[in-house]
């Protein structure tokens, strides 16, 4: 265990610099290293080891339902592309898909990926394309019935080049957005990240014909640099 700061000047220079340096190995490329020393500097990342969760990413649903309130008990929660399962992490307690929250009503999440998924309990977790056909039936049989909120916090391959990578999002996003018009319940949520870069139009214009309300965040556990959005649709009319 690391021993607490003694807050006592030994070295004479000032305080010390606590940021975690990170050395350029061998095979290993300048970015690499970046992106290396940055997760060891992410407080984010650090608050996910501390308390259990698979990933940072875990924060972004977290923050998101403080401020919309989508994760409710009772509710039925369908989760695209859920590796590693932080989101479903955060789903379980929210929805009382474990039945600790006496008194509340009990909610059900169901997670698919194309890998395999390690368990996580209160969820039911499947390998499966959500592209597939009959995907949505499938799904909602797994759910036993209509889904209250489908999310997604897919993204696709990087290509190394921001304008493609940014164009095969927003269609990863509009296959999610079709796929949660078959499987939601009537005034459900869907929640999705995109990518800021102008080809999003078309999306927000589909959203705004199926959903009372179409908002647009970035919580603050995306970094900063990160073009990352969120966009947060309730009241879906079918």
């Amino acid at each position: 265990m690391a021993k607490k700061p003694t807050g006592r000047n030994t070295s004479g220079r000032g305080q010390r610099d606590l940021t975690v340096k990170v050395k350029t190995a061998r095979g290993r490329t300048l970015s690499s290293t970046r992106w290396l020393q940055r997760q060891l500097n992410d407080p984010y990342v650090k608050r996910a080891q501390a308390e259990g969760f698979r990933g940072r990413a875990a924060f972004k649903i977290l923050e998101l339902d403080e401020k919309y309130r989508f994760l409710v008990p009772g509710a039925r929660v369908v989760d695209l592309g859920c590796a590693p399962g932080g989101w479903i992490q955060v789903a379980v307690p929210r929805i009382n898909a474990l039945g600790e929250k006496s008194g509340k009503a009990v909610g059900r999440i169901v997670g698919i990926d194309l890998q395999e998924v390690e368990p996580i309990a209160g969820a039911e977790i499947h390998q499966l394309d959500f592209m597939a056909d009959d995907a949505d039936e499938q799904v909602k049989e797994w759910l036993g019935g209509k889904a209250d909120v489908v999310m997604s916090d897919m993204a696709a391959s990087s290509s190394g080049h921001k304008q493609t990578d940014h164009l095969r999002i927003i269609a990863l996003c509009e296959a999610a957005a079709y796929f949660a018009f078959d499987v939601l319940e009537e005034g459900g949520t869907f929640v999705a990240k995109v990518l800021a870069g102008g080809a999003e139009g078309d999306l927000q214009k589909l959203l705004k014909q199926k959903f009372a309300k179409v908002a647009n965040v970035k919580p603050p556990a995306s970094r900063s640099d990160s073009s990352e959005k969120f966009v947060v649709a309730t009241g879906f009319r079918s």
